[in-house]
C-alpha cells in the first residue's frame, strides 16, 4: 500500500470502479452488482442528483434501510460534488428534523411512510422530499451516467457529514473529506488483510462511521459487500452461512447476543476475521468467540471515534494474551498519550488519547465553538503538523507498547476523592460469569460525592434476581477495593441501545431507580 497520504488519497466515488470490473461488488437480496454495474449505477444516481438543481457543496440526505440506493448514495453524492448526510433509519421524527435542519440538506430520500410523517409535521419544509421507489424508477430512465470524478479533484473537499449520537446534547455533524474516507478505507483494508475474494456482511448502520466503512474498505480491496438489515442474531448467523461470509464486524452488545447461540458449521468455516469497535471486548467475550470460531478466524479489537474515523487496532495474534488492549495506531494515524502537563505520558501513565494525521476530520458542521474544544494544533511531539483531535478518552501505553483504555473523561466516577474508571468495574463484574453485561455509573451521594451503581444483565435468562444480586455483590467485594464497591446493583433483562447498537449510558443514567 502507498503509505504516503499526499499521494494515496483519491476521490471517494473511485471506489466504485474496482480492480476487476466483472468482480462482484454488492450482493443484495434482489441480485448482485459487479463493479462495472456499480460504477454505472453510481454515475446514473449522480446525474439524477444534479438534475434536481443541486449545486456543488449542497447537502443531500437519505433516511433508508440498507437498500441499494442507500449503499451507493455516498459515492454518487461525491461524484456529483455534493455532501452526503446519511440518517440512521431507526431515528425518530424529531431527531431526523434536527439533522436535516442542522445540515441544511436540500434533498432527502426516504420511503413513503417516513416521508408522510415528515410532510404531516412540516418539519422539513426547506428540504425537497423524494420517495426511494420513485427515485429508483427515475434512474431507469436516465440515459447518460455521470463519469467518475476527475483525478484532479481536491480530495480535501468536504464529501460527507456524519452525525454522532454524542454523550450530551443533540447530535453534532462531523465533517469528512474525500481523503478522510478513502485513506480510512485503504487503512482498514490493509491491516485487516482484506482481499478481492472477501465477502463482508454489513450489519451495522450505514450512518455510523464504522458501518459505512464496511462498504468502503471492502470495495477498496475489490471484495463484495453484503448489506443486511436483521431482526434477531439468528438472522445474522443464517446470512453468514447463506452468503459464505468471510468478514463480520459488530459492536459488543451484538457480540454478546451472537455468542449465546450455536453457530452452524457452514457459517463458521468461511469466516476469516471478526472485527469489533464501539466498545471494548472483554476477556470472557474473546474466549467465547474463540470457542465458536477457533484459531483459524482472526479477531480484531479496534478503537475509533467519528472525529478521526479509526485510531487503533490490535494485531489478532496478540488478542488471546492481551484481550483488553486497544493495540497500536492504524496506518495513516499517529496516536499520542498526553498527560495533564501537555507532555507525552510515560509508559503506564494515564493521559488523553490524541489522534494526529490525515484521518482527522475537518471539525463539526456549523459549530466553531465545539470544534475549537476538540480539534487543536497537534502536540509538538507529533510528526504531523496541522490539526489533531483530542479524544476525551483516558488511555495508557503499557511497557509492551500496547494501548489500554481507561475511561472517558466525562464518564469517570468521582467518589470520596477517588477517580474511578467504570470500565474497570464493568470488566471485573462480567468476568464473574454471573452476568453477561454490565454498566457502572456514578450517581449523586451526599457523603461520597458520587456512589457507584451497576446495571447488570444476568448470564442466565431465567434466574433468581435476589440470588444473582447477592452473588455479584459478594464477588465484587472480593475482587475490588472498598472504594470501588457499588452502592446499588440493578438487574435488567435487556439493556437500552442507542441507534448505532451501542449501550445507551444516557438512558440508563436517566432511569428512575427507587
Amino acid at each position: 500500500m502507498n503509505l504516503n497520504p499526499e499521494t494515496a488519497a483519491f476521490p471517494l466515488d473511485h471506489l466504485a470502479i474496482g480492480k476487476d470490473p466483472d468482480a462482484n461488488a454488492l450482493a443484495m437480496r434482489s441480485g448482485t452488482l459487479s463493479y462495472k454495474m456499480l460504477n454505472h449505477r453510481v454515475g446514473v444516481l449522480a446525474a439524477w442528483l444534479l438534475a434536481q438543481n443541486m449545486v456543488k457543496g449542497d447537502r443531500v440526505a437519505s433516511w433508508l434501510a440498507k437498500t441499494e440506493l442507500a449503499c451507493i448514495m455516498p459515492l454518487a453524492a461525491a461524484r456529483a460534488g455534493l455532501v452526503y448526510v446519511p440518517v440512521n433509519p431507526v431515528l425518530k421524527q424529531a431527531q431526523v428534523a434536527h439533522i436535516v435542519a442542522d445540515s441544511g440538506a436540500r434533498l432527502l430520500i426516504s420511503n413513503a411512510g417516513r416521508l408522510k410523517m415528515l410532510e404531516d409535521s412540516n418539519v422539513c419544509s426547506e428540504c425537497a422530499l423524494f420517495e426511494d421507489k420513485l427515485v429508483s424508477a427515475d434512474l431507469e430512465t436516465m440515459a447518460t451516467p455521470m463519469p467518475p470524478s476527475a483525478d484532479t479533484t481536491d480530495t480535501n473537499d468536504l464529501v460527507s457529514i456524519l452525525y454522532t449520537s454524542g454523550s450530551t446534547g443533540r447530535p453534532k455533524g462531523v465533517m469528512l473529506s474525500h481523503a478522510n474516507l478513502t485513506l480510512g478505507a485503504l487503512s482498514v483494508a490493509e491491516y485487516l488483510k482484506l482481499a478481492d475474494d472477501d465477502r463482508t456482511i454489513c450489519v451495522l448502520p450505514l450512518s455510523f462511521d464504522y458501518g459505512q466503512n464496511q462498504l468502503f474498505s471492502t470495495w477498496a480491496a475489490g471484495g463484495c459487500a453484503v448489506p443486511l438489515d436483521y431482526l434477531t442474531p439468528r438472522d445474522v448467523m443464517k446470512a453468514c452461512a447463506r452468503e459464505k461470509i468471510t468478514t463480520l464486524a459488530a459492536v459488543p452488545p451484538l457480540w454478546v447476543q451472537l455468542v449465546e447461540h450455536e453457530w452452524p458449521e457452514d457459517a463458521v468455516t468461511p469466516m476469516r476475521r471478526l472485527t469489533n469497535s464501539g466498545g471494548a471486548l472483554t476477556p470472557t467475550l474473546v474466549k467465547q468467540l474463540r470457542s465458536i470460531f477457533g484459531a483459524a478466524t482472526d479477531i480484531y479489537a479496534m478503537y475509533g471515534l467519528t472525529e478521526a474515523f479509526r485510531s487503533t487496532y490490535l494485531d489478532p495474534a496478540l488478542i488471546d494474551d492481551n484481550p483488553t488492549s486497544m493495540g497500536r495506531a492504524i496506518p495513516f494515524a499517529e496516536i499520542l498519550v498526553v498527560n495533564e502537563a501537555g507532555e507525552v505520558a510515560a509508559p503506564e501513565e494515564a493521559g488523553e488519547l490524541v489522534h494526529c494525521g490525515p484521518l482527522v476530520a475537518q471539525g463539526y458542521w456549523d459549530d466553531p465553538e465545539r470544534t475549537e474544544e476538540r480539534f487543536k494544533s497537534a502536540p509538538e511531539a507529533s510528526s504531523y503538523r496541522g490539526t489533531a483531535v483530542f479524544s476525551g478518552d483516558t488511555v495508557k501505553r503499557g511497557a509492551d507498547g500496547l494501548l489500554y483504555f481507561v475511561s472517558r473523561d466525562d464518564a469517570m466516577i468521582k467518589s470520596s476523592g477517588n477517580r474511578i474508571s467504570p470500565t474497570e468495574i464493568e470488566e471485573i463484574a462480567v468476568e464473574s460469569g454471573i452476568i453477561a453485561e454490565a454498566v457502572a455509573l456514578g450517581v449523586p451521594d451526599e457523603r461520597l460525592g458520587q456512589a457507584i451503581r451497576i446495571f447488570a444483565r444476568p448470564a442466565e435468562r431465567e434466574s433468581d434476581s435476589a440470588a444473582i444480586t447477592e452473588q455479584l455483590a459478594k464477588y465484587l467485594k472480593q475482587n475490588l477495593p472498598n472504594f470501588m464497591h457499588p452502592r446499588d446493583i440493578v438487574l435488567l433483562s435487556e439493556f437500552p441501545k442507542n441507534p448505532n447498537g451501542k449501550l445507551d449510558r444516557n438512558a440508563l443514567a436517566s432511569m428512575d431507580i427507587e
